[in-house]
């Protein structure tokens, strides 16, 4: 998958999202140095999948040098204050994790954790997460907002409990931030926001990275937008945003989701459900 030859580089886009139809490093090399304020990264594996006739079969050297490439070229455009969000497959995260920390300041190693409903392994422990490196270029200044994201305290607040600890005595807080182990349901065929792709990651996850981590206005980067639920999330939430994928059909649903002009039809942009079984 990893492309040597120099494709025609296609665009769409309104006044605040924008959608590059190309190569990803062709297209990174064409954007602003510090210009983005949140990256989210959910590239390919490298683990056999099929993503319409590309499939996934790099050697290991060459797959983590192409992915030390694209990732410095992240390193670049982001702003001083700005946090990338990187996802991998646990075989390859080591080694990502620690290129990364030659650039990158480390402040979470998130376990998007799921349950599966498919066969698992039987001769070792199967596999029910993926790994995330939320990643900084400053060690201090950089956006978090996190009365944005706030979540249930099932513990103390469920139970009534009371913090003996404080003067007087209070009963625990209703609400904390998440931890680093994050519960969300993979998405599945008969829920509403599937598209047809095989690695799609649900709105719920991206719209806690982008509200912890950007602000309304701020420029939200996928380079790897795959079903384009990144930019779709980041439109909702009052951000701009920039994608990159090299799939035409795929480039196709983010036309669709949001709402860009093109030369597609209608027709050619609907949105049809199809079971994928690969």
């Amino acid at each position: 998958m990893v492309n040597k030859v120099k494709l025609e580089t296609k665009s769409y886009k309104d006044d605040y999202h924008e959608i590059y139809h190309g190569d990803v490093l062709q297209v990174l090399g064409t954007l602003k140095d510090a210009s983005v304020s949140l990256i989210f990264a959910d590239p390919p594996y490298n683990i056999g999948k099929d993503f319409d006739g590309l499939i996934e079969n790099w050697k290991e050297d060459d797959f983590l040098n192409w992915s030390y490439t694209w990732i410095g070229e992240c390193y670049r455009l982001l702003k001083p204050n700005g946090t990338f969000y990187l996802m991998n497959s646990t075989e390859n995260m080591p080694y990502l994790d620690i290129w990364c920390r030659k650039k990158f300041f480390v402040k979470s190693r998130i376990i998007w954790a799921y349950d599966s409903s498919g066969v698992q392994a039987k001769q070792y422990y199967g596999s029910l997460y993926e790994p995330i490196l939320m990643l900084t270029k400053s060690k201090r200044d950089y956006t978090f907002n996190f009365k944005e994201i706030m979540v249930e305290a099932r513990t103390g607040a469920k139970r009534q409990l009371i913090d003996y600890r404080k003067t007087p005595p209070q009963p625990y807080n209703t609400q904390k931030v998440p931890g680093n182990v994050w519960e969300f349901s993979r998405v599945r065929f008969k829920m509403h926001e599937y598209e047809n792709h095989p690695t799609q990651k649900p709105e719920a996850l991206l719209e806690r990275i982008i509200k912890a981590s950007s602000n309304p206005d701020d420029i939200v980067l996928d380079p790897f937008s795959g079903s384009f639920t990144t930019s779709a999330v980041a439109k909702r939430l009052n951000r701009n945003s920039i994608g990159i994928e090299i799939n035409k059909e795929y480039v196709k649903m983010g036309i669709r989701r949001l709402n860009l002009p093109s030369h597609y039809s209608v027709e050619e942009l609907a949105k049809e459900k199809t079971q994928n079984k690969k």
